[in-house]
């Protein structure tokens, strides 16, 4: 089963400490982009997050939001540096000294100078905290992929019908490649009448050798096989469950020379006229699989 690259999941984890909301968006990308915004002071553990979305995600841009809250005891340290606080204390004191003036030294005052007043984050269990985070990405993940196979269902059934579409114009192009031929001998064969007025008779066999040449510069038989079976390894490949993008993509690549061949060397409006359908739906075909996993 194929998969789009466009999806959306959201996924919450907690724990006795904190909650964790992640929510994951993805978009089509040539490759695996992936962007995580998360708490600066959680970044330790985004190796090991870009690790889970690539076992969910081969291709795409990724982008994951994480967000936390605290439900448990608080999560900072607050603590004094008492060394700083006699220094600064100290030189408030000499200042007094010098210059004799009032002494207003106060616990609000001391209290704003830098490092006096240390806060820092609380040591964490990082096994407990990556679980936590780890559940919440995993639900996010999960319906992610969900609804990235949901949307593939849809893009498989809409490539497989425009290739359907793509056989019957080919089956028509093959029915009305021969035509050309005769078509085109008669109008030789009226041509030189003609010019001459019927006053010389046709060499069969120099118009025979003539239609050949033309015939062997037309023949389209060799493009029509390659794409009808072009064709048949791209439907096939819709119901492959790995990473098909780019194969996807390449087979479209042949298909579009294929039919380029067949419109220079068909050398009539009806095969050009359907060449210009076949352009065209191939074109919407190839819309399709830039959003194809």
């Amino acid at each position: 089963m194929i998969k789009s690259m466009t999806g959306f999941g959201r996924g919450e984890g907690k724990d006795n400490e904190r909650q964790f909301i992640v929510e994951v968006k993805t978009v089509n990308h040539r490759y695996n982009d992936i962007v995580i915004r998360m708490p600066k002071r959680f970044t330790y553990l985004e190796d090991k997050l870009k690790n889970l979305v690539k076992d969910y995600i081969k291709r795409g841009r990724v982008e994951v939001y994480i967000t936390v809250e605290n439900i448990g005891d608080i999560d900072t340290k607050i603590s004094v540096n008492t060394l700083v606080a006699r220094q600064y204390i100290d030189c408030l004191r000499k200042i007094r000294d010098e210059f004799n003036v009032i002494d207003d030294i106060t616990v609000s005052l001391v209290s704003k100078f830098s490092d006096v007043i240390k806060v820092e984050p609380k040591e964490e269990d990082e096994d407990a905290v990556w679980s936590c985070l780890q559940n919440a990405a995993a639900k996010a993940l999960d319906l992610l992929v969900e609804m990235r196979e949901a949307e593939g269902v849809k893009l498989a059934e809409d490539i497989h019908n425009r290739c359907e579409y793509i056989s019957n114009i080919v089956e028509k192009i093959q029915n009305r490649s021969p035509q050309v031929v005769l078509e085109y001998k008669e109008k030789l064969k009226d041509r030189i009448h003609e010019l001459l007025e019927d006053s010389v008779e046709v060499d069969e066999n120099r118009l025979s050798m003539e239609i050949a040449v033309l015939a062997d510069k037309c023949s389209i038989t060799e493009e029509i096989v390659r794409l009808n079976s072009h064709v048949d390894q791209l439907k096939k490949t819709l119901k492959e469950s790995h990473t098909v993008g780019r194969k996807l993509d390449f087979l479209i690549q042949e298909m579009n020379r294929e039919i380029n061949t067949i419109g220079s060397k068909a050398n009539d409006l009806e095969i050009t006229n359907y060449v210009v359908d076949l352009k065209s739906e191939l074109e919407k075909i190839r819309e399709q699989v830039q959003n194809i996993e």
